[in-house]
């Protein structure tokens, strides 16, 4: 018997409904339901007209949501070959000229990502989501992930949101942003760091 796809539909704005492939949970771990409410219910009407990156991003799911709910233009960073296959036919059912793939490994895919960004003169969410360090493999993710952050000019930067492992203790400064809030959810937790003023 062929396996049931599994899929996830985006909640709310243009694209309300639609459908969305995921790709294999062996690769990529898909953000809960009650973790995207949550987040887009602290930023609903701030990223209208935003700029929105999704760095690790699988199926695209929480990028999608952002350009559904109003943001002008979307980045996706992602490695997995599986996973980019998922994320173009995801697209390919919403707004193709709105988005941007950038295929490969996102520690070095960051730097012509801030490149296109210096381009558009708009507030920028990053929303980093990696795989959990428990992967194999994955140990150094987060040393990665903090020094990713720090690369990121400040001026581009509205919002940055982590979703991470709840055991994580996330630096309350990390290069020129410091944490404004946290919040748990289960195994789950997003940190949200803003420009230190």
């Amino acid at each position: 018997m062929k396996n049931k796809a599994i899929v996830k539909k985006i909640l709310m704005g243009k694209f309300k409904g639609k459908t969305l492939k995921l790709p294999s949970m062996e690769t990529t771990r898909s953000s809960k339901a009650i973790v995207l409410e949550s987040f887009f219910n602290t930023i609903q009407f701030d990223i209208i007209d935003a700029s929105f990156v999704e760095v690790f991003s699988g199926s695209g799911s929480i990028g999608l949501e952002a350009l559904s709910r109003g943001a002008s233009h979307i980045l996706f960073m992602e490695k997995d070959r599986e996973a980019l296959k998922v994320l173009k036919q995801n697209i390919s059912q919403t707004d193709p000229s709105s988005c941007q793939v950038f295929a490969g490994d996102s520690f070095l895919n960051i730097t012509e990502v801030i490149k296109t960004l210096k381009k558009r003169a708009e507030d920028v969410y990053f929303y980093i989501d990696p795989p959990f360090s428990i992967r194999e493999g994955m140990e150094d993710i987060y040393e990665k992930m903090i020094q990713l952050i720090e690369s990121i000019p400040p001026e581009l930067v509205k919002l940055i949101i982590i979703e991470h492992m709840s055991g994580l203790e996330i630096p309350k400064e990390i290069g020129p942003f410091e944490v404004v809030k946290s919040k748990k959810f289960g195994n789950t937790t997003l940190t949200y760091l803003n420009v230190i003023i």
